[in-house]
């Protein structure tokens, strides 16, 4: 039997997209004694679980932060451990995903990534590129800042190379030059484990997106706390700057 989601039982609307910021990963290790390392194990193991929910909950596009431009300030042994996590979970995952009908894409500069991590995401999306059912966006080297100024360049160097003309520059051109010019801008940005910032991520993308945050931990954060979330979103009224009816 199909499980039912709770936006069928309520009669809510499900949110097209939703972006979700993975927080809390080091504090819920510590708080169980064990190495940061294994409360990403733990987190990945969640993430599994929310794209399931997603598929459940009818929502077409799925977006992570797990990686920021800022992370790299972290030692080097929890880097190394994100690093090879993002390439195992990239191999291993492939037939969970295909079977599930989910397309993987990454954003972020992966300039700056190890050869291996790059290339291990590559044939990820390359193994899921014909999958329709859900699309999840990994962002990973990714910050929001980062992604305006990349996107800056390349409208710089068109119209420098006469491929454009900058008069005709507007919102919509501009945002289809960002990391996420595939996708739609997310209706519900989640951020988990108490912290009340978006900390640089989808900062343009996220103008006229509700915000949820919740103080679970990113690995407590369950499909039934998720469903909680989506809930109230259904009953939320969007306006994007008009009156209220």
């Amino acid at each position: 039997m199909r499980d039912i989601s709770v936006l069928e039982i309520s009669g809510g609307r499900a949110p097209a997209h939703v972006a979700i910021i993975m927080d809390g990963n080091g504090r819920w290790a510590k708080r169980k004694g064990l190495p940061r390392i294994m409360g990403h194990r733990a987190g990945a193991e969640r993430l599994r679980e929310i794209v399931e929910a997603s598929v459940r909950n009818g929502i077409e596009y799925l977006t992570v932060f797990a990686f920021s431009t800022e992370n790299w300030r972290r030692s080097k042994s929890e880097v190394e451990g994100l690093m090879n996590l993002f390439r195992i979970y990239s191999r291993s995952e492939a037939n969970s995903l295909n079977s599930n009908g989910i397309r993987v894409r990454f954003i972020g500069d992966r300039s700056e990534l190890e050869p291996r991590v790059y290339e291990a995401m590559a044939k990820l999306e390359s193994a899921t590129e014909n999958n329709s059912k859900l699309c999840l966006t990994v962002a990973i080297n990714y910050g929001g800042r980062d992604d305006i100024a990349r996107a800056a360049k390349r409208l710089a160097r068109a119209a420098a190379d006469g491929e454009i003309d900058p008069d005709l520059v507007n919102e919509g051109y501009f945002a289809a030059m960002f990391d996420t010019g595939f996708l739609p801008d997310p209706d519900l940005v989640v951020r988990t484990s108490g912290e009340m910032r978006i900390s640089n991520f989808l900062i343009w993308q996220s103008a006229y997106a509700e915000f949820a945050f919740v103080d679970t931990l990113w690995p407590d954060f369950t499909a039934e706390r998720f469903e909680t979330v989506l809930e109230s979103y259904s009953r939320r009224d969007r306006r994007f700057g008009a009156a209220a009816s």
